[in-house]
């Protein structure tokens, strides 16, 4: 009898919201479960998703996902066509922590997600809570980008 060879799974890239550290200044970072479909948990495993200008929100003490673009395939007679979803989805977490974003969330902070992460089993979405930047904050910080770039290509 041989032993039976386990299929190995490719290592898949994080989903990232690249625009969120430009936008917010971000604080403590949360890993959330996602509640999904099984055509959205295709989309994500295939990174068709996309988190920019996604936010977070809190109703009825439960955290949800807007405005998450994720294509997702429609198969109809052979054909693979694709459909984008933004419908808002539920994010998994505990009581305590919910309450503790919620609490941050009165005093003027905004829950932003991050990344959306597709290795194992699970799909998780890593959160942040952020501060959300003026402009003048947003030329420092492409400021400080350029003189790390330019240090880096004199060593």
């Amino acid at each position: 009898m041989a032993a039976a060879k386990k299929k190995k799974v490719p290592t898949q890239k994080a989903i990232v919201n690249r625009r969120a550290s430009y936008d917010y200044s971000l604080g403590d970072e949360l890993t959330t479960g996602i509640s999904l479909t099984g055509r959205e948990t295709r989309a994500a495993r295939d990174g068709r998703v996309q988190l920019k200008g996604s936010f977070v929100t809190i109703r009825d003490n439960e955290l949800w996902l807007n405005n998450a673009s994720f294509s997702l395939v429609l198969n109809s007679k052979g054909e693979n066509e694709t459909s984008v979803d933004t419908t808002p989805r539920k994010l998994l977490a505990h009581r305590r922590q919910i309450d503790a974003l919620a609490n941050q969330k009165q005093a003027g902070m905004s829950i932003v997600p991050l990344r959306l992460l597709t290795r194992g089993r699970h799909i998780k979405l890593v959160i942040a809570i952020g501060k959300g930047k003026k402009n003048y904050d947003k030329r420092q910080t492409i400021k400080l980008r350029d003189q790390q770039r330019e240090a880096k290509v004199r060593l």
